[in-house]
């Protein structure tokens, strides 16, 4: 007689937890709060931070779940990275955004655009600018 294999049912992640990771074992501090917001409005991961950084991933979503101690430095980075100011970061105000400038994805496009030559960033002005135009009139 031939042996049958049975393995449980592999049960993945509730569909609202896709994408944003595995379940974290510690609550969140104050400071973890505001950072994790912060990354998640900016659309970015904890390795892409990390890699700007120069930290391990590891370092930064522990930064995220637990109490720990910063240089200043890195919390001057963060506030340029995230697009926050450093007085929400250090949790003086409520507002996450600072004023001005597109958020998330559309902000890291345009910051690449800005790095284009000249004639460059006019062509996709050009045509981000008649997108918008169309929009507008559907509105």
């Amino acid at each position: 007689m031939q042996a049958i294999s049975v393995s449980p049912k592999i049960i993945g992640y509730p569909d609202d937890m896709i994408g944003v990771g595995r379940p974290g074992k510690f609550d969140r501090s104050p400071f973890g709060e505001r950072l994790f917001a912060a990354r998640q409005k900016a659309g970015l991961a904890q390795l892409q931070i990390a890699e700007k950084l120069s930290i391990t991933q590891q370092t930064y979503a522990g930064w995220e779940r637990r109490t720990t101690a910063l240089k200043p430095e890195y919390i001057s980075k963060l506030s340029a990275l995230l697009n926050v100011s450093l007085d929400y970061l250090l949790g003086h105000e409520d507002s996450e955004q600072r004023k001005g400038g597109p958020e998330g994805k559309a902000r890291r496009v345009f910051e690449e655009v800005s790095r284009l030559p000249r004639h460059q960033q006019q062509r996709i002005i050009s045509v981000v600018e008649d997108l918008i135009a169309a929009h507008r009139i559907q509105n």
